[in-house]
């Protein structure tokens, strides 16, 4: 069944990626049309990595600036993510081998898809491939940090399971992404 029609496209803003302004006419689930006006930010998908050793019962997490965050009271702007990144024109996999290895120095072959998830659907159009890995100190390449030209200043944390649940309670890890994924790790006994 039909749910859209007449749906007109604006481009609001062109700058970092796209703003829309999208107008349209919803078939509303009692049966009668309505027009409705929504935006929406299209950053382009992407992809999500926890990397994660079974016998030390560690993970790998970063840290960085968000201006969002810090726009939202977020004191410093710095927050504690799983490494993620867009896809850019790379499919989920390879783009999430790559910025492993920029922001996190490690260099994975194997990366495990569990799911994928909108992570905003009421304002950003972006679905999030989510990945996980096993890591060992034996395929750390670099110290990471991510890319200069990307002004990228990546901190590299290598933490337990259990210090990572326990900042989640505390309040010190707040990224989503990050959340799902340590919850996922916990679930399954990754680490």
């Amino acid at each position: 069944m039909e749910r859209v029609k007449n749906l007109t496209t604006t481009v609001l803003s062109n700058n970092w990626y796209k703003l829309y302004k999208v107008t349209y006419d919803f078939l509303k689930s009692n049966g009668t049309w309505q027009s409705q006006t929504r935006e929406a930010y299209d950053r382009g998908n992407g992809a999500t990595i926890l990397l994660y050793n079974r016998q030390q019962k560690t993970v790998i997490l970063t840290r960085q600036f968000r201006l969002p965050s810090f726009i939202n009271g977020n004191p410093d702007g710095m927050l504690i993510e799983a490494c993620a990144g867009l896809l850019d024109k790379d499919n989920p996999e390879d783009c999430i081998k790559k910025e492993t290895e920029e922001e996190t120095g490690y260099k994975i072959t194997d990366a495990k898809k569990i799911f994928e998830a909108y992570m905003s659907p009421g304002s950003v159009t972006e679905i999030l491939y989510f990945f996980v890995a096993e890591y060992t100190a034996a395929q750390k390449a670099h110290d990471g940090g991510g890319l200069e030209h990307e002004q990228e200043d990546i901190e590299v944390l290598e933490i337990t399971l259990d210090k990572a649940m326990q900042m989640i309670n505390d309040g010190e890890i707040k990224d989503g992404k990050t959340i799902m994924l340590l919850q996922y790790a916990r679930l399954n006994g990754l680490a």
